[in-house]
């Protein structure tokens, strides 16, 4: 009887390992699923429209899956992927040498994607007497020599701030020259009401805001930029459009990256590639900003002769 009860014994033992081996395969098969569980994603918040599109359709695709954005000004989401809040990130540019040196040590080599390309774009009250700006008087603005005027941005580590130093070279902007708001319907809530000040935003913000609200372009307007040519050329200006932007006409243009550093196979590569895929591309395209890569289309050819 002892023996029974021995044996009884080393099989509940054994089933037990067996269950907790089961148990962990699972978990482990699980959190590598690239289409299930919830996945943090931190977001420039200047890109937070298009990428809370982006996000709801895959979603609704997949609803095993859950994507928690967190939008932050570009300096605090660089900071908020280096300290571990989440390990996919959208931002306008890549990581430095310096901040990518963090993950090489981890050995973490991450899978960076291009999914669109944005623009940063200057609006102001419709009713100002300027409708175009050449390049040399935005960087006076950001200098502060040009009187009369600011500029207004959607936070003082906004990532368009941030785009207009490196694009000009600034090695420091005046303070006095700009003014930093909360985000960007603050800027276009500003510039709608005051004729003197020049919001800097994301142009899938503008978008976005005309689309919600079309009262806004009796308010407000997107400026033409002097795109500088060759010497001795006439100069010529172009408003922000997913045409100028494609042909790289319009001359503040920027890339979206969608950068991922899960150290395994995880529901960021599964995002990444929606975003970068052809229904992901077809909704950078739907909204108005320029994909990274062309969505195909798809063409049915009927033979005439056989439809009765």
């Amino acid at each position: 009887m002892r023996k029974y009860k021995m044996i009884l014994v080393m099989l509940g033992i054994c089933m037990g390992i067996f269950v907790s081996c089961e148990n962990k395969t699972k978990k482990t098969k699980e959190s590598d699923d690239i289409l299930t569980g919830k996945l943090p994603v931190i977001v420039d918040q200047t890109l937070l429209p298009i990428i809370r599109e982006s996000a709801d359709v895959f979603e609704s695709s997949y609803p095993n899956s859950s994507l928690e954005l967190m939008a932050r000004p570009e300096i605090k989401a660089v900071n908020a992927l280096l300290s571990d809040s989440a390990y996919v990130v959208v931002l306008t540019r890549q990581l430095t040498n310096e901040e990518d040196s963090y993950f090489k040590k981890r050995g973490i080599q991450p899978k960076i994607f291009q999914m669109a390309s944005d623009a940063v774009v200057l609006i102001d009250n419709r009713n100002s007497a300027d409708t175009i700006m050449q390049q040399k008087d935005v960087k006076s603005l950001l200098e502060g020599n040009l009187g009369g005027q600011r500029l207004i941005f959607d936070n003082a580590n906004s990532s368009t701030l941030r785009y207009l130093k490196d694009y000009f070279k600034l090695n420091k902007i005046d303070p006095k020259a700009v003014s930093a708001l909360k985000d960007s319907e603050d800027v276009m809530k500003y510039v709608s009401e005051n004729t003197n000040a020049v919001g800097v935003i994301g142009y899938n913000w503008y978008l976005k805001a005309i689309e919600k609200n079309s009262n806004l372009l009796d308010k407000i307007r997107t400026l033409s930029i002097e795109s500088v040519g060759k010497e001795g050329e006439k100069a010529s200006f172009y408003r922000p459009s997913q045409s100028t932007i494609a042909d790289g006409l319009y001359p503040f243009v920027r890339p979206v990256y969608i950068m991922n550093y899960q150290p395994n196979m995880g529901l960021g590569l599964g995002f990444s590639a929606f975003l970068t895929g052809d229904r992901g591309q077809r909704i950078v395209l739907k909204a108005g900003l320029v994909p990274a890569t062309m969505p195909g289309r798809e063409i049915i050819i009927r033979d005439e002769s056989y439809i009765k």
